[in-house]
């Protein structure tokens, strides 16, 4: 059931595999993930239209090495040139895979005809594809079932993203307007793998082994994906791999070490308090050990916190 996945010419360590994150899924969380079985790990959501216009900010969003292995990067935007463009950039020619995104519920993103936006313009969405397909990279796409219940259009949408040359699709089963809560529909996804001869990978609500099989089960998928799982515990990856944990202490100082090698004092900062935030969800102590790590100024201090709620 959990097994490699041929994605074109390329294949994937497994078929469980890391969402795109916006504000999370950077260089060093994708590395974690991976070392814990991550099959393929994507990039946060990157805009084609900052690329064109050499945003650094946007740029930032790229790195990787080879240390990460095959890994792919997600995009957005609404107007085909750009997003050839961006595929065909020196940004992304680290990266032989290529999703974009169809399926992002965020008003700002909607409201300029991005993301899940493209599920009402169905005819531009595949002008999309097809152009994107062009730079001779793997394209991808993952979107979702409908903006609504009363606008499910998945199987059709899905027939069209393979005919116009996808390799893969990512089926979130939920409709734009649940955002990221409410019940997975698992018919609208196995609707979409009956549809198409590609492969297909099942998104939303896995966040145990359990959930991963079920499902598999219910949607025939090729594969799943996880996403708000991995924020609270990236070795969520140890239950389909081979790969054992470590301590969550270990796990953390792992990644605090990556993130402060690649970005300054302050963002490590910022961003070492929050996954830590996730990763304490549940424990007892969690309320005022947050208290203690909002108060954290510096990498260092933050660590140290860990130490104490993890090691005591």
């Amino acid at each position: 059931m959990f097994k490699p996945l041929k994605i074109g010419n390329l294949e994937t360590r497994n078929n469980v595999f890391l969402a795109p994150l916006a504000g999370y899924t950077n260089y060093p969380f994708r590395r974690i993930c991976q070392s814990y079985g991550a099959g393929l790990c994507f990039t946060e959501m990157v805009s084609a239209k900052g690329l064109k216009y050499g945003s650094e900010n946007t740029k930032e969003l790229l790195y990787t090495d080879d240390k990460e292995g095959l890994v792919a990067t997600q995009i957005f935007g609404s107007e085909p040139d750009v997003m050839r463009l961006a595929c065909e950039s020196e940004d992304l020619s680290a990266y032989k895979i290529v999703d974009i995104n169809m399926g992002c519920p965020v008003p700002k993103i909607y409201k300029n005809g991005e993301g899940s936006a493209l599920l009402e313009n169905p005819l531009l969405a595949e002008k999309i594809v097809k152009a994107c397909v062009k730079s001779g990279k793997i394209i991808t796409v993952k979107f979702r079932i409908g903006v609504s219940q009363e606008k499910i259009v998945t199987e059709e949408f899905a027939k069209r993203m393979a005919g116009t040359g996808a390799s893969l699709i990512t089926v979130h089963g939920r409709t734009k307007d649940k955002m990221y809560s409410g019940e997975v529909n698992f018919k609208e996804i196995e609707k979409a793998k009956n549809a198409v001869d590609i492969p297909v990978i099942a998104n939303g609500g896995v966040f145990s082994y359990d959930d991963g099989v079920e499902l598999m089960q219910k949607t025939g998928a090729d594969g799943i994906m996880i996403a708000r799982a991995s924020l609270f515990n990236p070795q969520v990856f140890c239950q389909f791999s081979d790969e054992k944990a470590d301590s969550r202490y270990e796990m953390f100082a792992r990644q605090l070490k990556m993130t402060r090698e690649l970005f300054d004092e302050r963002f490590t900062t910022v961003f070492m308090r929050k996954m830590a935030s996730f990763y304490v969800k549940g424990m007892r102590g969690a309320a005022v050990f947050k208290d203690k790590l909002f108060k954290a100024e510096t990498p260092d201090e933050v660590l140290e916190i860990a130490s104490k709620i993890w090691t005591e």
